[in-house]
């Protein structure tokens, strides 16, 4: 839900002085302890200051509890957002941002996708959430699977965003976050043709992951694409499971099966040499 930050109106010279540290000790979003700690006040009237400052325009409420500072030299204070990578990092830590996000952010599609999806470690029930009026696609992650990922700066904000192999690893264990199994080929594709393609952190990555379907929905999409990679496929066959898995989960469970993958091919593969 966005919370409308009104035009910023008349401050005083007490008020002006607080909002500057605010300003020069903050970096993104943070709640009334961080201000309480910033300004030495006690919780509640850090928690007053910030209502007050929101109220009059100075302040982003991002979400309950949560605030930015608007830079001083916007001409529409009430249209301000913050960037929503610097949310992410504030709201949904420990957690890095994967699946279609990041295939944006490497340059393995030309798509442009609405929600940036966040893996996190921390408890969450819902799967769709807006902040700010930005569209997150949230998905829970074990702790110990927090792995495979780089650092992105956003000003002074870090960023964790999943590396080019483990994004892929990501959409072929879910392609719901990658836009579905037919954008997660042209994904792969573009992948196995980029410079930073690591075959050996594939089969890493899945093996950490511990989703051996993973190795079924990768080794037919490298046959589908004509990879000609030996080694690549056969450790496909190696750690795949037994038994039947779907190509793409999110889809329907109907489909010719596919015994040498012990794949159902729930979905066609256009322009792709898919075989039964």
């Amino acid at each position: 839900m966005v919370t409308v930050t009104p035009a910023a109106r008349g401050i005083s010279a007490k008020n002006r002085k607080l909002l500057t540290a605010l300003h020069r000790g903050t970096s993104g979003p943070f709640a009334a302890k961080d201000a309480a700690a910033l300004l030495a006040f006690d919780i509640e009237r850090a928690q007053r200051l910030l209502a007050y400052l929101a109220r009059m325009g100075w302040l982003a409420r991002i979400r309950r509890g949560l605030y930015a500072t608007v830079p001083l030299d916007v001409i529409q204070p009430a249209s301000w957002q913050e960037d929503p990578w610097i949310v992410a990092a504030k709201v949904f830590a420990p957690f890095y941002l994967g699946g279609w996000t990041a295939c944006e952010h490497w340059g393995l599609t030309e798509q442009i996708f609405r929600e940036t999806v966040v893996f996190t470690s921390r408890p969450t029930r819902d799967r769709h959430v807006e902040i700010q009026g930005f569209p997150f696609r949230v998905k829970g992650i074990a702790q110990d699977k927090l792995f495979g990922t780089e650092p992105v700066w956003r000003g002074q904000t870090k960023v964790l965003v999943s590396d080019p192999s483990r994004t892929i690893v990501d959409m072929l264990d879910d392609p719901s976050i990658g836009g579905g199994i037919r954008h997660v080929a042209d994904v792969l594709e573009t992948y196995l043709s980029d410079d930073r393609r690591n075959d050996t952190l594939l089969v890493e990555y899945i093996r950490r992951l511990g989703n051996r379907a993973v190795f079924k929905r990768l080794g037919y999409l490298l046959e589908t694409l004509g990879v000609d990679n030996a080694s690549l496929l056969n450790a496909c066959r190696e750690g795949m499971s037994s038994g039947m898995s779907l190509l793409d989960p999110s889809a329907s469970r109907s489909g010719p099966y596919l015994r040498r993958w012990n794949l159902r091919l729930n979905v066609a593969l256009e322009g792709k040499a898919a075989t039964a």
